[in-house]
């Protein structure tokens, strides 16, 4: 059963085949049996999750209308408020706080019925692409215990590789769902800026953020993106307009007659022979299923990297300015005589891990007197030209599309302390943020040289989301006809599911 897409289990739980208690308790045992090995979740909320189901349940007996997904368990990233429960956001600063408040996604979710099963790791206020950088320990890649589920949300790819949970809630800020989904096999969509709410979710960076949905399969994925989708009052960034019709794109997955655009840019130097292998493959599939593949240009697409790298830390180091030990989180350093001054310095030494506080320092010097125009300043400049960069590609195609990371799954320690390294695992997702719009990953198969799975990446314009489900029902229903089985099924490590 847990094995099952989220769809799949939705229709078992309306047949009666299946309650939503006795589903939860299977997802419940499997994460016993084999989170010590994937470390894939911080907190596991037992006794919450099986009463929500419970709810579900006797809703459904009494008849009541519900929704696609209600009963069906979920993975929350740890990044998401969720009230009385343990959000650290995989910092030692927040450990132990449990928010007063659930933020608008965990909201939508309850409404929705869907159980929320518990908290999964992540990099260290979401800044990281391997969750290496989490203060209670790295998560492991079900497919190779001894190399990383990509970052930062790497603890909620994992546990659906893992079949930990069927589903999964992400954060994107320059790729943090769509890389861990690329490592692990798995599906993640980056919603168009301003689609899902971002009340609630502790921010990193303000303009890049965005939550967002991730499975094991298309549908599933549009299923939960129109689940916690829509306006809210509560987000000033928040679009009131109508969620995209990503549901019944994904259940189409007619591309007869799309213009497919390859990013020219995106698919050079610097990736891994059995990437581009498998992403020609997928071109390849999809223009026998009727679409037109042609190349576009986006010359700015080379300093998105280097732009991210200002924009990012300089919003970081005004955001987490907020965790300073005096109004909640850890508080270090508080004797008598202590000073504020004194209090906050030692907490935030203690609190903070190295990455993050290298970012504040980044973020701070290019927000300083005398520097902000030439740095923070001129990375805006270029984000609006990586913006016309793709104003200009959609005038010839309808998708863009690119490897979503330039390798696989790399060793856990491998690029640890080599931060540049690190960094360039961003290099295709960052220039979406950037521009605020929508993007896609999905399995494209395996690298022939080392068995390990590869991220297709589809990019459509703001709030035209519904493309990327189009074109990814596509290539998913292409390949699967293609491997005779899901890609999950091939995982090598954790057997018995």
């Amino acid at each position: 059963m847990i094995r099952n897409s989220a769809a799949e289990m939705a229709a078992k739980l309306n047949a009666g085949d299946i309650t939503s208690v006795e589903l939860t308790q299977l997802h419940l045992d499997r994460i016993a049996s084999v989170d010590t090995d994937v470390h894939a979740f911080l907190y596991v909320n037992n006794e919450g999750a099986l009463a929500q189901a419970a709810e579900v349940d006797a809703k459904r007996a009494a008849g009541e209308k519900l929704s696609p997904l209600a009963g069906v368990p979920l993975a929350l990233k740890d990044v998401m408020t969720q009230k009385g429960v343990p959000t650290t956001c995989g910092s030692k600063i927040l450990e132990g706080w449990r928010p007063p408040y659930d933020s608008t996604v965990v909201t939508n979710l309850k409404k929705n019925g869907i159980v929320i099963l518990g908290k999964t790791n992540m990099d260290e206020f979401a800044m990281g692409s391997s969750t290496e950088n989490s203060a209670y320990g790295p998560t492991h890649n079900p497919w190779d215990l001894s190399r990383i589920p990509g970052g930062s949300g790497g603890g909620s790819s994992a546990a659906l590789a893992a079949f930990e949970a069927p589903l999964a809630i992400g954060t994107d800020t320059g790729g943090s769902i769509r890389q861990p989904a690329a490592v692990t096999g798995t599906v993640g969509v980056k919603p168009t800026y301003g689609g899902v709410s971002r009340f609630g979710l502790v921010a990193f960076s303000s303009s890049l953020d965005q939550a967002g949905p991730c499975a094991r399969t298309v549908l599933d994925a549009a299923l939960l993106h129109e689940a916690i989708a829509g306006h809210d009052p509560k987000d000033s960034t928040s679009i009131n307009a109508p969620v995209p019709q990503v549901v019944a794109a994904a259940k189409s997955g007619d591309v007869k007659g799309m213009k497919i655009g390859v990013v020219k840019e995106l698919n050079g130097e610097g990736y891994q022979s059995g990437v581009r292998s498998r992403f020609e493959e997928s071109l390849e599939l999809l223009a026998a299923a009727g679409a037109e593949i042609v190349e576009v240009s986006a010359p700015n697409f080379e300093y998105a990297l280097a732009a991210y790298y200002l924009i990012a830390p300089s919003e970081c180091s005004s955001n987490l300015a907020r965790f300073d030990a005096m109004r909640y989180g850890l508080r270090v350093g508080d004797v008598d005589g202590a000073s504020a001054e004194s209090v906050m310095n030692l907490t935030r030494e203690v609190g903070f891990g190295r990455e993050v506080k290298r970012r504040i320092i980044l973020g701070t010097y290019a927000l300083s007197s005398g520097y902000y125009d030439a740095y923070y300043g001129s990375a805006q400049k270029v984000r609006t030209l990586i913006t016309q960069d793709f104003n200009n590609a959609f005038e010839k195609c309808d998708v863009m599309v690119s490897p979503t990371c330039p390798t696989t799954a790399f060793k856990i320690g491998e690029k640890s302390n080599d931060p540049i390294a690190m960094y360039l695992n961003d290099i295709a997702t960052i220039p979406v943020n950037m521009a605020g719009i929508g993007g896609m990953s999905l399995p494209a198969g395996l690298a022939p040289e080392d068995g390990l799975p590869v991220g297709f990446q589809i990019m459509a314009p703001a709030m035209q989301d519904d493309r990327m489900y189009l074109v990814g029902a596509a290539l998913e229903a292409a390949l699967l006809s293609k491997w005779g089985a899901p890609l999950l099924s091939k995982i090598p490590a954790l057997a018995g599911a």
